[in-house]
């Protein structure tokens, strides 16, 4: 990746793992990252500074990717984070690797919701969107089988392979292989494009 790293903090509030993760990146303050950062850099931006969404929401529309980072991640503020146009939300003490695939992500157009709050993250967009399955277009079933639209439904509502195949009382084994059927016929790559393309929205992968 070319593209120049900004972790935007306050005072002393720099964790090492961060210039682990990123030899070459800067810290920086809010002023200086909005002086500085341009298309395609990676900012990353610490969830408690002052109107952090704000700033987020500024360097956005100038094309800029980032992502918040949180010391206690939670699903609302998350939602905050992608709302005001963050294509990332991550736990502020993630390892280097994972800050690392963070940023391969989404400086590739893609998502990242920290892990543990990703099925309610995407629950809730369901439910949201679908009110829950009630609104998916017939149309964007048609090429599934029964098993595999059950399948995508109960991923879509924010239900983990676990937790499906003990619904469904298969393996999940059988599930993954169902669930990669879906990806497939529907053009998508994660769970948050699966219910984009259930609500009826067209969803491109680069």
């Amino acid at each position: 990746m070319n593209n120049r790293q900004f972790f935007v903090c306050q005072g002393e509030n720099v964790v090492p793992r961060w210039t682990e993760a990123f030899p070459g990146a800067v810290l920086c303050t809010p002023a200086q990252v909005s002086a500085q950062a341009g298309p395609e850099d990676h900012v990353w931006i610490l969830a408690d500074l002052d109107d952090w969404a704000g700033l987020v929401l500024k360097l956005a529309r100038r094309e800029a990717i980032v992502v918040v980072l949180a010391y206690r991640p939670d699903v609302s503020q998350a939602f905050q984070a992608l709302d005001a146009g963050a294509r990332g939300y991550a736990h502020a003490l993630s390892a280097p690797a994972l800050l690392q695939q963070v940023a391969l992500v989404t400086a590739n157009q893609g998502l990242w919701v920290w892990p543990e709050l990703l099925q309610q993250v995407v629950g809730a967009t369901f439910r949201l969107l679908c009110d829950d399955g009630k609104r998916v277009p017939e149309v964007v079933l048609d090429g599934l089988t029964s098993r595999e639209r059950d399948v995508a439904l109960a991923v879509a509502a924010g239900k983990s392979n676990k937790e499906v195949a003990r619904q469904l009382d298969i393996t999940e084994r059988t599930v993954k292989a169902h669930l990669g059927a879906v990806f497939r016929k529907l053009h998508v790559r994660d769970r948050m494009q699966l219910v984009l393309a259930l609500s009826g929205q067209q969803v491109s992968m680069p």
